[in-house]
């Protein structure tokens, strides 16, 4: 029997070079979790552009019978051999490719693998953050040269060159624990050192990363604004202006830095909207607004109705009729192409078009009126027609006329006889030839008797009652300023645009203007005819038409200056009344809610509209992705904050609710 060859034993100590295939795993190696992906590939990058730094530590591989087979277990080093067999796979090297390892056969292998992963202390990020900086302004290294030479990705390298170009007094702040990462990478949001420092200043206890990029961007403007989607970010580059751009959280496209150009290009577009719509539809003035001017004081005329043309009458037959041929072809497809979709819209915007001519202002009425053109909060534009400034009123009518000689001269009789003649016979001849008016003093005197005779009439009547309820209202709500109510019954309404922004261009809001402009459409152009109208009404409009202004009156807004303890009881009660449920007119959203509030409350609001379960894995998200996650839960679990509940009426209750005391009101108001 020929003996088997003997290997030769390496001295332990030696440097050697073995084969790439040669090596394996070692069975000993204290590291049972495998190295992740993104680490062998960090490992290969930098091992392709520098070679391998440190060497392999190994030991012999022997078989049953104790003999060396050849192959070698890698003790220190696993990663380093995955990077290069990752390499040959990539057929960067051979498999056999010299791999420089040092033999160690003394120590025992599974403790040395554990002392190279536990007795040693990685670099302060710190001083990673400033050796990239260094690599790129020393050497000139680009972002993407830096992230091949250490297996990462080029996003990684600008946010870490960012982060590199901190102050210096903040990344010391840094070294010495008083900041962590996230506060450190939200200061990255500007390279203005001094800037940075003021704000590090002004922090308190308060010290959320969220908090310091709001200081520091809080005087531009995020690219989410209105006016940067009116805009638009090429425009405004175009124009000069620079973007502030956020590397460590989604920045929905950064932060616009020249607050003057962006509202100066804003300005000028609404302004030509405004001349376009001036010139189209003939307006006598159009005006460009940012938000609605509540305070303008001028009256509103509304468009009536019309009917369309012969030609537009056919053109809308047959849009309808192509959409619902198309509506029918398509109503078993789950999802629609591209093309079939545009298809849809064009028709929908044509009949929506068509449908918009049904409406129509007088000629005169455009000829001495105006339009505002108002900037919505998602960017799109508004336009509200038909103000009539108080130099373009028309003329005063000849009712108006004779109702103000009347209050000037005394009533006259159904015989067209004055009340002063027939009193003549208590006055001089001399007086009666002189036919000059009543006294104000017996005007007031004789008025008050006919007031005291309309009361005591009025309220024996009911139904007329109601009809002068509604008279005051209209009169002061559609014809602003024509003081044509005897009812002393004033509608005050609170402006909510002034509370809740955006508000007038949610789905509510919109329902509410067109409800609104549905009524004044049909108001008598006169105030004087207004009486008529409101008498005339059958008893179904006339109730909607009282329940309308009645409700244009309502105010539950709570303000922090205001304490009004009963009248949000009785807010509460007329919910119930109603029936009111908003999750039909609002959801929590990030820019609603959820954006707004602290994360307790965020992870409140989602323990109680999905689980404990869903709040508890949102735990260690950051705020904004916090929010955004939330609002996805709760978009359909009809969730709402305690103060849009309505409580269920129970029918056990009787009379008046207690009212609590004004401290439990902020308390709620607060939540």
């Amino acid at each position: 029997m020929s003996a088997k060859p003997v290997k030769t034993i390496i001295a332990s100590g030696s440097e050697i070079f073995i084969p790439l295939s040669k090596l394996k795993k070692s069975p000993r190696n204290a590291r049972k979790t495998p190295h992740s992906e993104a680490a062998i590939e960090g490992y290969a990058s930098s091992i392709a552009a520098k070679g391998i730094l440190q060497n392999l530590v190994v030991e012999p591989e022997f078989d049953a019978e104790g003999v060396a087979t050849g192959f070698y277990f890698v003790t220190i080093g696993e990663g380093r051999r995955l990077a290069q067999l990752l390499r040959m796979k990539r057929k960067e090297i051979k498999k056999t490719e010299p791999i420089r390892c040092i033999v160690d056969t003394v120590n025992d292998a599974f403790e040395i693998s554990l002392d190279e992963n536990v007795t040693r202390e990685d670099m302060h990020p710190a001083d990673q953050f400033e050796a990239f900086k260094k690599l790129a302004d020393e050497r000139g290294f680009g972002a993407e040269e830096i992230a091949a030479r250490f297996g990462v990705t080029p996003n990684v390298v600008h946010q870490r060159l960012r982060l590199g170009a901190i102050s210096p007094k903040l990344m010391q702040a840094y070294r010495d624990g008083e900041l962590c990462l996230d506060q450190l990478a939200a200061f990255a949001i500007t390279d203005d050192h001094v800037r940075q420092e003021a704000v590090y200043e002004r922090l308190s206890y308060n010290r959320d990363a969220s908090t310091i990029r709001r200081l520091l961007t809080e005087t531009h403007v995020p690219a989410t604004d209105r006016r940067a989607r009116f805009v638009g970010i090429e425009a405004y580059t175009e124009a000069g202006g620079t973007v502030l751009r956020d590397l460590f959280t989604e920045d929905r496209g950064g932060y616009l830095e020249d607050v003057a150009l962006l509202n100066g290009l804003v300005t000028a577009k609404l302004g030509s909207e405004a001349d376009r719509l001036r010139e189209a539809e003939g307006w006598k003035w159009t005006e460009a607004q940012l938000d609605f001017p509540h305070a303008h004081g001028m009256r509103r005329i509304y468009p009536h109705s019309v009917e369309l043309s012969a030609k537009d009458e056919r053109a809308l037959k047959v849009a309808q009729s192509q959409i619902d041929q198309l509506t029918e072809q398509y109503q078993t497809v789950d999802e629609l192409s591209d093309d079939v979709d545009a298809q849809f819209g064009e028709l929908e915007a044509e009949i929506e078009r068509l449908e918009a001519k049904r409406q129509a202002y007088d000629p005169d009425d455009i000829a001495r009126s105006g339009a505002f053109v108002i900037l919505n909060h998602d960017g799109t534009i508004r336009i509200e027609r038909g103000f009539v400034r108080s130099g373009d009123e028309k003329p005063q009518s000849e009712a108006e006329q004779e109702s103000r000689d009347r209050s000037r001269n005394g009533s006259h009789d159904a015989d067209g006889q004055s009340m002063q003649d027939n009193a003549a016979g208590a006055e001089v001849a001399s007086e009666e030839a002189d036919d000059r008016p009543l006294s104000d003093a017996l005007v007031r005197d004789i008025t008050a008797h006919r007031t005291l005779g309309l009361r005591l009439n009025l309220s024996e009547q009911p139904e007329v009652a109601i009809v002068a309820v509604m008279h005051a209202l209209a009169a002061q709500i559609f014809y602003l300023g024509a003081d044509a109510h005897v009812v002393g019954i004033r509608p005050v309404k609170t402006d909510l645009a002034a509370h809740a922004e955006g508000i007038e261009d949610t789905p509510p809001g919109k329902a509410w203007a067109d409800r609104h402009a549905n009524w004044a459409r049909q108001m008598p152009r006169d105030v004087t005819e207004l009486w008529t109208f409101v008498a005339e009404l059958d008893h179904d409009s006339r109730m909607g038409l009282f329940a309308h202004c009645v409700a244009l009156t309502v105010n539950a807004v709570i303000l922090p200056s205001e304490r009004r303890p009963r009248a949000l009881v009785t807010a509460d009660q007329l919910a119930e009344a109603v029936s009111l449920d908003m999750t039909g007119y609002w959801r929590p959203t990030v820019r609603s809610y959820l954006g707004r509030i602290t994360k307790a409350r965020i992870l409140e609001a989602v323990s109680e509209g999905v689980s404990g379960e869903a709040a508890e894995r949102m735990v260690d998200m950051k705020k904004p992705d916090m929010a955004e996650a939330a609002e996805q839960l709760l978009a359909t679990t009809g969730w709402l904050p305690i103060l849009l509940r309505t409580a269920k009426p129970s029918p056990d209750v009787r009379g008046v609710t207690n009212v609590p005391p004004d401290s439990e009101i902020v308390q709620d108001a607060a939540e």
